[in-house]
């Protein structure tokens, strides 16, 4: 998904992969190179194992949230764990740094998920969802595709950290960012409403500034995710979050004359770092179960 300009930070919207990683939860599952998640789960092979896992996480309603630290040089435990076509984008970065990071934060995606569904990490691919805006399989949020699970999944990962966030139905996003001075106004006018603007203003420069800045951005950025449309659906400055104000709150969102509302939450991280969660509002809201490294 498209961010405003940010060096160093990047969301992960999962690999580039060949048609039978393709998840289309509206298609029926006739052909072999589609998922339907809101299909029965019993209509395909999926591990006891997963099978419970899901189950839980369908009557616990709760998101969960894992967080690692990112290295600078690629290490090789993470990388073998990759897929052929992850391997391949690996090795397209430039930097070094670069590499290691979108390693480590796909290694530690499947470790996540294998830990979660009660499986070898080697056993969990990922792949992406057909774009509910435009039913393009190239651009659509990221999924578990094996074993063929109905889970969300959201990817971020930014300096210095990587981050992701699953949960039981079609519809979960997560931001994070690492805090940076703010410079000029350039940034804020890009990701903030006239309103936030107003706000953030009126907070002291410095470290508190960056704070609420931050918290905007993540907030947004995790309600985009969440829709699945990316910048495509709303801007982040037409996107109000309310920063000034502790969450969870709710946020709607608006594509096509059509509002969809999300309940976001801040997700207390250590370090320099801003994260948040978005995931639909009106459904029991479960805790967040947040994972912090081994």
């Amino acid at each position: 998904m498209a961010t405003p300009a940010s060096p160093g930070t990047h969301t992960d919207h999962a690999a580039h992969t060949d048609d039978a990683a393709h998840i289309d939860h509206a298609a029926d599952t006739d052909h072999a190179a589609h998922i339907d998640h809101a299909a029965d789960i019993r209509d395909v092979y999926v591990p006891a194992s997963a099978r419970a896992a899901v189950e839980r996480l369908r009557a616990d309603h709760e998101p969960h949230v894992w967080w690692w630290r990112l290295r600078e040089a690629v290490d090789p435990a993470d990388y073998a764990l990759l897929d052929e076509v992850e391997r391949g984008r690996a090795r397209r970065f430039h930097a070094a740094r670069d590499a290691a990071a979108f390693t480590a934060t796909r290694a530690g995606a499947r470790r996540a998920v294998a830990a979660l569904l009660g499986l070898p990490a080697h056993n969990v691919r990922f792949g992406r969802r057909i774009c509910p805006g435009c039913g393009d399989s190239e651009h659509g949020p990221p999924a578990v595709v094996r074993p063929p699970v109905p889970l969300a999944v959201s990817l971020s990962r930014t300096t210095g950290c990587g981050v992701l966030a699953v949960r039981a139905g079609d519809w979960v996003g997560v931001d994070v960012e690492a805090y940076r001075p703010l410079g000029s106004d350039a940034l804020a006018e890009t990701v903030l409403t006239a309103a936030e603007r107003r706000q953030l203003g009126a907070v002291a420069p410095g470290a508190a500034r960056e704070e609420v800045f931050h918290r905007a951005w993540t907030r947004k950025e995790a309600v985009v995710k969440a829709v699945g449309l990316g910048l495509l659906g709303m801007p982040l400055n037409a996107l109000d979050v309310a920063p000034g104000e502790a969450g969870p709150l709710t946020v709607g969102h608006v594509h096509e004359g059509r509002t969809t509302r999300w309940r976001v939450e801040d997700i207390p991280l250590p370090g320099t770092w801003s994260a948040s969660l978005a995931r639909p509002a009106g459904a029991a809201p479960g805790e967040v179960r947040v994972h912090a490294p081994a």
